[in-house]
C-alpha cells in the first residue's frame, strides 16, 4: 500500500542522540580520543574563568565545536554555529542536547579567543601526544621536520609603507576596491608593512613563483607512525625553517636521535649545529655547481639515511591534510599568536584522525 505524504511535526522525540549516532561512526573514536584528552587538560580552564556572572560556553563544547569545523572544512563560525543548529551529529559530538540553542558566532569567537590567552591548543596537542605515546606510537630516536608557506589574510594592497603616506597609484574604477598598480615600485619588509596583518611577512618561495603575504608553518614528525610531535609558526623570511628545526629538536629527550629533511635545510651552519646537539642529519643532499653538500658518506653509506629518506616523506601528508581538509590553505585569522594557535590546533586534529587508525579499539 502507497504511504501518505504527510507532514506533521512530532511533539517529542524517543530517540535520544546517543542512539541516533552508529556504533561504528568514525566520530565515535575521535570523540573518545578528544574526551580523554580534554579530562587531562580540565584543570587549567578553572583560572580562565571568574567565579561569577552568567556561565560561558564550557570549554569543552567549545574545543570540540572547533575541532569539528576543522574535521569537516568548515569555512568559518558562522556557517560552524549554522551547521551544529540543525546537524544531530554535531550536536552529539559537541555535547548539545535537541532542544539546546546554538551560540551567537561572535559569541563563540570571544569564548574561543579566551583559550588564546590560555595557550590551551598547546595543553591540547599534548595531551594528545601524551596518548599516543603511551600507546606506544611515537618513536623517541628518529624523526622528520619540514615547513609550509601559510598565505595571509592579508592582501597586497594592505602592504604599505611603515612611515610614509601611501603612494596615490589607485586606478580609476573599482568603487571603494579600487585597481592599485605596483609596477616599478619596491616594496620590502623592511619599509613596508600590510596594515590588515602587521604580522605578516611578504614572501618568495622560488624563482618564478609569485610573492605573498604569508607566515612559515613548521612541523616535527616521528617516523614510526608519522604522528606530529611539535609544531611552530615564525616570519616567512626564508631563514625560519632551519631555525625552527633547531628549536624543536633541541626538546626531544634522549640520546643520539636522526632528524630527516628536505633538501632545504642542506647547509653547512645547519648540520654541523645538529651534530653539535648530537643528532644525526638524515638532510636530502643538495648538490649544486657552485656548492656541494654538507652530507658526506658518513652519513649516507648507512642503511638508516635510506630509510629516513622514504619515511620523511610522510610529512607532506600532514600539511597535505592541514591545508585541504584542516582549511589553512588560505588562513582565516589574523596575528601570529592567533595563527600559531590554529595551526597547533590544527595539528592535534590530524594526530585525532591518524589515531583513529592506528589505535586499537580497547585503547582509544
Amino acid at each position: 500500500m502507497r504511504g501518505a505524504d504527510e507532514r506533521s511535526g512530532s511533539m517529542f522525540s524517543y530517540i535520544s542522540l546517543e542512539e541516533r549516532v552508529p556504533a561504528d561512526h568514525p566520530l565515535r573514536a575521535v570523540r573518545r580520543i578528544t574526551d580523554r584528552a580534554l579530562d587531562r587538560i580540565s584543570p587549567q580552564f578553572g583560572p580562565l574563568y571568574v567565579q561569577f556572572g552568567r556561565p560561558s560556553i564550557p570549554p569543552e563544547q567549545l574545543l570540540r565545536a572547533l575541532l569539528l569545523q576543522a574535521l569537516y572544512t568548515i569555512r568559518s563560525e558562522r556557517q560552524l554555529m549554522e551547521q551544529l543548529d540543525y546537524n544531530l551529529l554535531f550536536r552529539w559530538f559537541v555535547g548539545l542536547g535537541l532542544d539546546d540553542a546554538v551560540w551567537s558566532p561572535t559569541t563563540f569567537s570571544k569564548n574561543r579567543d579566551r583559550l588564546l590567552t590560555g595557550d590551551i591548543a598547546a595543553a591540547f596537542f599534548e595531551a594528545v601526544r601524551l596518548h599516543a605515546e603511551t600507546a606506544r606510537l611515537l618513536s623517541d630516536e628518529h624523526f622528520t621536520v619540514d615547513g609550509t608557506l601559510l598565505e595571509a589574510w592579508a592582501s597586497h594592497k594592505s602592504f604599505q609603507p611603515r612611515d610614509t603616506p601611501p603612494p596615490d597609484g589607485a586606478a580609476p574604477g573599482g568603487g571603494g576596491n579600487p585597481t592599485v598598480d605596483f609596477r616599478g615600485q619596491r616594496r620590502t619588509n623592511a619599509t613596508h608593512q600590510s596594515t590588515t596583518d602587521p604580522d605578516a611577512r611578504l614572501y618568495r618561495k622560488s624563482d618564478g613563483r609569485p610573492a605573498q603575504l604569508a607566515y612559515g608553518g613548521h612541523v616535527l614528525m616521528e617516523n614510526r607512525s608519522g604522528l606530529i610531535v611539535d609544531t611552530r609558526v615564525t616570519p616567512a623570511d626564508g631563514f625560519s625553517e632551519r631555525d625552527a628545526a633547531l628549536v624543536m629538536i633541541e626538546h626531544r629527550p634522549g640520546g643520539r636521535i636522526t632528524l630527516g629533511a628536505d633538501k632545504g635545510y642542506d647547509y653547512p651552519a645547519f648540520v654541523a649545529e645538529l651534530r653539535h646537539m648530537d643528532v644525526i642529519p638524515h638532510v636530502a643532499q643538495h648538490i649544486t655547481a657552485r656548492r656541494g653538500s654538507a652530507i658526506d658518506a658518513r652519513t649516507t653509506r648507512h642503511t638508516g639515511y635510506d630509510i629516513s629518506q622514504r619515511k620523511r616523506k610522510l610529512v607532506e601528508q600532514v600539511f597535505g591534510w592541514m591545508k585541504t581538509v584542516g582549511g589553512l590553505r588560505k588562513l582565516r585569522h589574523r596575528g601570529g599568536p592567533l595563527v600559531g594557535w590554529i595551526f597547533t590546533f590544527t595539528a592535534a586534529a590530524y594526530n585525532i584522525v591518524r589515531m583513529r587508525r592506528l589505535l586499537p579499539a580497547a585503547a582509544l
